[in-house]
């Protein structure tokens, strides 16, 4: 796929000084803010904007770009966004976004990958720890005053046994990385593994997840929220997991039907560690409650796994790099929405002299022939002198439009190929 600036949406920087104008939606690091201070941009802070509130911020502000970590995007947004052409999750998951949304209106969505990975992975160690040594019911006994040396006593213990990861993307490997430490194994599985690939992250690979929650001690989930993934703890998932395994997930709460782990926790003595829930409150929502935290050996905290200064400070620099690339060259790096096919089949390559207009006389012809460009760039050569455009169509391009196009001054020569389906 061929990515050019020419047909990039670019920040309209006429109607103010400012480079662009970005609202953030969400806490931000404040270097991240400095940063895009410093490269010209006119930033608006509103960390607390929910709902039609970031609809009214978006519509009264105008931005070109919005930056938001847990709030939801809502396709109105994208409606009264008249400008707004960039909206960057500052983390990995886009599942709050309305994704189709932003394509409708021609809008990138990009995310920032990887930069919480550590954090998440240490987390997810500190829920493995807390489930086997049952650090929080002990401090509770403790502030209670009650001594249990005797009940507390009769730990399994995590050296030798098997770590099950489901997901190997950054925050799987990580998790993964740390279970060497404890002189754990580990295996793999996900949907996309291949053997040779577990074999280059040196992990055990599972074909199947029944197979992996079978031979696992600890399971680890770390995959994305999708359709897919929806309840993939369920009743087969619990059948599968081994009489007393601990599972952990920092992933989102919507991958665990709640009801058939709790009959797992109930008949097999499973033991579980929770960062996210599927009834999570807003977050000007201090009450909560969930059916699992009265269950014994189930360990919670409150979706903090990307909650780290480091982190924050990493995904900070990640967005401003979205930024400042975006406003460089009108590409997104990270974009999610970018279509991975066309319906392109031929490409038409046009070397012309750089001069004005001789760009609209290709299109010209190419429009009078019925022909719909899917994508293109324009590459310029040293010296500023000549250029070559890839224009990538849906059709093949009659001879007599190559004539037309070859028919201006400027145009030093033409050729079409195929492009493989």
């Amino acid at each position: 796929m061929m990515h050019g600036a020419t047909t990039s949406a670019r920040p309209d920087t006429t109607a103010s000084t400012a480079r662009a104008t970005v609202l953030v939606a969400d806490a931000l690091a404040e270097s991240g803010l400095d940063a895009l201070r410093k490269a010209g941009c006119q930033v608006r802070m509103q960390p607390e904007l929910r709902g039609p509130a970031l609809a009214d911020a978006v519509r009264a502000y105008d931005p070109d770009v919005l930056i938001v970590r847990s709030t939801k995007v809502e396709g109105e947004v994208f409606q009264v966004g008249n400008r707004l052409s960039l909206v960057i999750r500052a983390g990995a998951g886009v599942d709050t976004i309305d994704v189709a949304g932003a394509s409708e209106r021609g809008i990138s969505v990009a995310n920032c990958p990887g930069m919480n990975a550590i954090a998440v992975a240490e987390l997810a160690w500190g829920l493995i720890l807390a489930c086997d040594r049952n650090i929080p019911a002990q401090d509770a006994d403790l502030r209670s005053g009650v001594w249990a040396k005797k009940q507390w006593s009769a730990s399994a213990g995590l050296a030798g046994k098997t770590l099950g990861i489901i997901g190997t993307g950054r925050i799987g490997q990580e998790t993964a990385k740390r279970a060497a430490g404890f002189g754990m194994k580990v295996v793999a599985w996900s949907r996309s593994l291949t053997e040779d690939r577990a074999d280059e992250l040196g992990l055990g690979f599972c074909s199947s997840l029944p197979n992996l929650l079978k031979m696992s001690d600890v399971v680890s989930l770390h995959v994305a929220a999708t359709a897919d993934t929806r309840h993939l703890v369920d009743e087969a998932f619990c059948a599968s997991l081994r009489p007393g395994a601990i599972l952990v997930n920092t992933t989102r709460g919507s991958v665990i039907d709640e009801q058939s782990l709790a009959r797992a926790i109930g008949e097999k003595g499973i033991k579980v560690g929770l960062d996210v829930w599927s009834d999570e409150p807003g977050s000007g929502d201090n009450s909560f409650s969930n059916a699992l935290l009265d269950l014994p050996g189930v360990y919670g905290t409150h979706h903090v796994g990307a909650s780290t200064q480091q982190a924050q400070d990493a995904v900070a620099q990640e967005a401003i790099r979205i930024v400042e690339t975006w406003l460089r060259t009108g590409d997104a790096p990270n974009c999610v929405n970018r279509a991975q096919s066309t319906g392109a089949s031929c490409l038409l390559s046009v070397r012309h002299l750089n001069q004005p207009g001789v760009l609209a006389h290709v299109f010209g012809a190419l429009r009078s022939s019925g022909l719909n460009i899917e994508e293109m760039d324009n590459a310029i050569f040293e010296g500023g002198q000549a250029a070559c455009a890839r224009i990538q169509v849906d059709g093949r391009v009659p001879d007599h439009v190559l004539a037309t196009v070859r028919d201006h001054d400027a145009v030093l020569s033409t050729a079409i190929s195929d492009i493989p389906s």
